[in-house]
């Protein structure tokens, strides 16, 4: 506190204004998009000469919309659970295990966060069709586990790390079962930790484009598919009123989310 009183006024203020013209910076075309969405004209232009909520009437009423969004409810909803289970168990076995190629398992798991996923994508196409599989929900599936699973292990260990294991010896020193231990004690520790793994890979899985755009068909392409597909074809501002609807969606999310779990203590970006 004594160094930061001594420096002049222009260095102390200097941290703010960077962090604000950085968040300025950020936002700007998050601002724009969402002006232009309630252009009334079927151009998109800013600032609009009149506004109107037509576009986001579109937006529920495509059935290209509509089915991209069913699909993608399918495969968020498969893929972020089984990510959990996956990714849950694989975590213990990080934690309390000692193996060989233990690291080696560990670089492979987490390559999705530095391999472009275009590149999982394409690779999966190209083996499902040496393989003359079906490119059907199962794939896409697959894809989507594999691309968020590197979260849900994160968010795991960092409460498993977090959690006391002289508990989970309590109850079995009082004649609990593993099972019960596990149930009673363990489980309800991490449940923060799963919920929030959980809900990142849900978010990750529904907003993910470039692996999908390969391992999807016009039966199962998800809601960016269909959007990718749209402004190929139109270019009025339907798209930027369904990016409004899903800012605005996803913030709310994990506002409510950070309000009652804590998404920094979870994460471990802040101390508890």
């Amino acid at each position: 506190m004594k160094i930061r009183s001594a420096l002049p006024l222009p260095l102390r203020l200097a941290g703010p204004v960077l962090v604000a013209v950085l968040l300025a910076f950020l936002l700007l075309p998050v601002v724009v998009v969402t002006i232009a969405a309630f252009n009334e004209k079927a151009i998109l232009a800013f600032p609009p000469e009149s506004y109107s909520l037509v576009w986001f009437a579109r937006v529920f009423s495509y059935p290209d919309f509509q089915h991209g969004f069913k699909s993608s409810l399918v495969v968020t909803g498969w893929s972020s659970a089984l990510a959990l289970v996956i990714g849950t168990l694989l975590s213990i076995a990080v934690k309390r295990l000692e193996f060989k190629g233990k690291q080696t398992l560990l670089a492979i798991l987490h390559s999705p966060l530095v391999v472009p996923h275009f590149t999982l994508g394409l690779g999966l196409l190209i083996l499902v069709s040496q393989a003359s599989v079906q490119r059907g929900y199962g794939i896409a599936i697959l894809c989507h586990v594999m691309l968020v699973l590197p979260f849900v292990m994160r968010s795991v260990y960092v409460s498993m790390e977090n959690l006391d294991e002289r508990l989970e010896q309590a109850a079995a020193s009082l004649g609990a079962s593993p099972r019960k231990v596990l149930l009673t004690v363990t489980v309800p520790l991490l449940a923060p930790g799963l919920f929030g793994g959980w809900l990142f890979a849900a978010i990750m899985s529904f907003s993910e484009f470039t692996a999908s755009l390969f391992v999807t068909t016009q039966d199962t392409q998800t809601l960016p598919v269909a959007m990718y597909n749209y402004v190929r074809e139109f270019a009025d501002p339907t798209l930027a009123a369904l990016s409004v609807v899903y800012i605005a969606v996803t913030a709310t999310v994990l506002a409510l989310a950070n309000y009652f779990l804590g998404l920094g203590k979870i994460l471990n970006i802040e101390e508890h």
